[in-house]
């Protein structure tokens, strides 16, 4: 059933697209989610970790990117140039009038 969850994991597809030698989707859903919630994924993790670091195998370095993105003036919603009014012009036409002879009764 972990493999079910890795292959889950690795795909991104719906648990009810699970191959069949992994068993019932729902089976497999389940024990995910109650590891979640039960906190095992965090202590196999953890535990991951601990033994990876004890062999020197991570560097905890932390890297900090202060790049600054600035969107285009454009996409900030500036205005464009040349148009004066405050309204668009699309909701300013008005349909004309509905008068009784375009009516039409249905019996």
């Amino acid at each position: 059933m972990i493999n079910g969850i890795r292959w889950r994991t690795r795909t991104g597809a719906p648990w009810r697209d699970g191959p069949a030698r992994y068993g019932e989707w729902e089976t497999v859903y389940g024990l995910c989610r109650r590891w979640q919630r039960d906190g095992t994924w965090n202590r196999i993790l953890t535990q991951l970790q601990v033994q990876a670091d004890a062999r020197g195998l991570i560097t905890w370095d932390v890297s900090v990117d202060s790049t600054i993105a600035r969107a285009h003036q454009h996409a900030a919603g500036a205005r464009k140039r040349g148009i004066c009014s405050g309204t668009n012009q699309a909701e300013s036409r008005t349909s004309p009038p509905i008068t009784g002879s375009d009516v039409h009764a249905v019996d």
